[in-house]
């Protein structure tokens, strides 16, 4: 667990927050306001049997006077209840709220929840890949790669945007060249179906090294599989890419990046987001460079004869690591205040 505040005052009350992924939970509390956290708690999921002992520990840590819930979860959202896809955990909003005292505990999908913040992110919170046309109404969307790839969508009603969970990172991979093609034989080797969380995501990206090692176009040095028995592969491949330490990792982090795009462009295609599309998650946020260096665009432009409606389409990398969380709590805090307004 990381974070704190312990004994810190609270206002009588409050929001709870949380961002549910398949390696961590992070849980927070909101003030009416909901514009930052007032309490902020990281837990590592593989520590805990279930939600309901990281929520049960948190409570109990800081004994905050709650009002509402809304959590954001990395799986299908179906009747407030949420099996995440991987984690064996099950949620369930209303037994949360029951459990918490509260009258109400939404769970939203957590690419939904990223979509919600996009809202209260700041400019300086925003990285630009592709400025786009200026001004354009329309859908946008949203991807995220991490532990899996997640993928949302706003819709546009001629006034605001309004957020929407997909499980559009589970759609089957299109190889586009020879070595793409390369890649799904040697991943179907080893399972039944190929989706786009497979090559695009923490894990996918590790499925990128062995690919370029086992088919022998890269050599693993001692030093780089010790390490990376001993480590977290996904972020060390990345960093010693990023180091230029390793060529294997170079290489799959090149083509991690080219694959990243042109899930991105599949996504934009397939919402019409001329509003612009949102890059989000922890890869992409500490992988900026990589990013910019060209082969995440020109995958996401290269559609064939659809290439001039994607230059017209914003791209841009969501910098703050606490959007989806940000996002959560502006939903319970607009659905509470509507709430209060019927009255």
């Amino acid at each position: 667990m990381t974070g704190g505040g312990a004994g810190a005052k609270l206002p009588l009350a409050m929001i709870l927050a949380g961002d549910i992924g398949g390696t961590r939970t992070i849980l927070a509390l909101f003030d009416e306001d909901g514009r930052r956290p007032a309490i902020l708690e990281t837990y590592r999921n593989q520590e805990h049997a279930s939600f309901h002992e990281v929520v049960g520990a948190f409570v109990r840590r800081h004994r905050p006077r709650l009002e509402l819930a809304c959590l954001g979860v990395a799986g299908p959202v179906r009747g407030n209840r949420s099996e995440i896809t991987n984690l064996p955990w099950v949620l369930d909003g209303a037994g949360l709220a029951a459990e918490l005292g509260i009258e109400q505990a939404w769970l939203l999908n957590d690419l939904e929840a990223l979509a919600h913040g996009i809202s209260v992110l700041q400019p300086e919170e925003l990285s630009v890949l592709q400025a786009g046309a200026a001004d354009t109404p329309g859908p946008c969307a949203v991807i995220a790669a991490g532990t899996g790839l997640g993928q949302a969508g706003l819709t546009w009603d001629g006034k605001a945007h309004r957020p929407f969970a997909t499980q559009g990172g589970h759609v089957g991979f299109a190889p586009q060249d020879e070595l793409e093609l390369e890649l799904a034989r040697f991943l179907l080797a080893e399972r039944e179906r190929l989706s786009w969380e497979c090559v695009v995501s923490g894990p996918g990206l590790v499925n990128l090294y062995r690919f370029f090692r086992d088919s022998g176009r890269e050599q693993e040095p001692a030093w780089l599989a010790e390490a990376l028995r001993n480590g977290d592969p996904a972020p060390l491949v990345a960093q010693f890419a990023r180091d230029g330490r390793s060529a294997l990792c170079a290489s799959a982090m090149a083509l991690f990046v080219k694959l990243y795009g042109a899930a991105a462009g599949d996504l934009a295609l397939a919402m019409l987001a001329t509003g612009g599309v949102y890059i989000g998650g922890g890869i992409a946020a500490k992988n900026l460079d990589p990013l910019r260096q060209g082969g995440f665009m020109e995958a996401f432009l290269a559609k064939g004869r659809m290439r001039s409606l994607l230059e017209t389409i914003p791209v841009r990398v969501i910098l703050n690591d606490r959007a989806g969380l940000l996002g959560a709590a502006h939903y319970a805090r607009r659905l509470a205040s509507r709430r209060h307004s019927a009255c």
